[in-house]
């Protein structure tokens, strides 16, 4: 790949870090203050899905490391490009739902989008990557919406 092209796919990947850093953040402290009649369901789900979370930040941050660029080394940095933004203070537990609702359309969004660049420069395997995180995201604001 030129590096114009794997500049493409760097700015895609760096924007999906972030917002799934993001997302993942908010989902694992709703995961602690999660509270009400649904507690336990709504526990173990904000679980499930802040572990994937987890797992997809060091599988994004590889993918930079296979294009020669560094993984960012801060919160500051990870953050720089999300949208998602944190909560100030904490939410009943329909909020929580249609907050992460919110973030996960948004996190598949970026995916597309970083699908469309990726594809645009050849580069097949971060294409591969943020499909997946596309349909990852996708399932999750389904299994969410269905919990309410």
């Amino acid at each position: 790949m030129s590096n114009t092209d794997r500049k493409a796919s760097v700015e895609a990947l760096r924007k999906v870090l972030g917002e799934t850093y993001a997302l993942y953040f908010k989902t694992h402290g709703y995961h602690w203050n999660v509270t009400g009649p649904r507690f336990k369901s709504l526990h173990e789900l904000f679980m499930q899905q802040y572990t994937e979370l987890w797992t997809a930040l060091d599988e994004l941050a590889e993918r930079l490391r296979s294009l020669g660029q560094f993984a960012p080394g801060s919160t500051e940095e990870m953050l720089s490009t999300a949208t998602i933004k944190p909560d100030n203070g904490v939410p009943d537990s329909e909020d929580m739902i249609n907050n992460l609702v919110r973030g996960h359309e948004t996190l598949a969004e970026v995916a597309r989008a970083g699908v469309e660049a990726a594809e645009a420069s050849g580069d097949i395997v971060t294409v591969d990557l943020l499909t997946q995180r596309a349909a990852i995201s996708e399932k999750a604001a389904w299994m969410l919406r269905a919990s309410v």
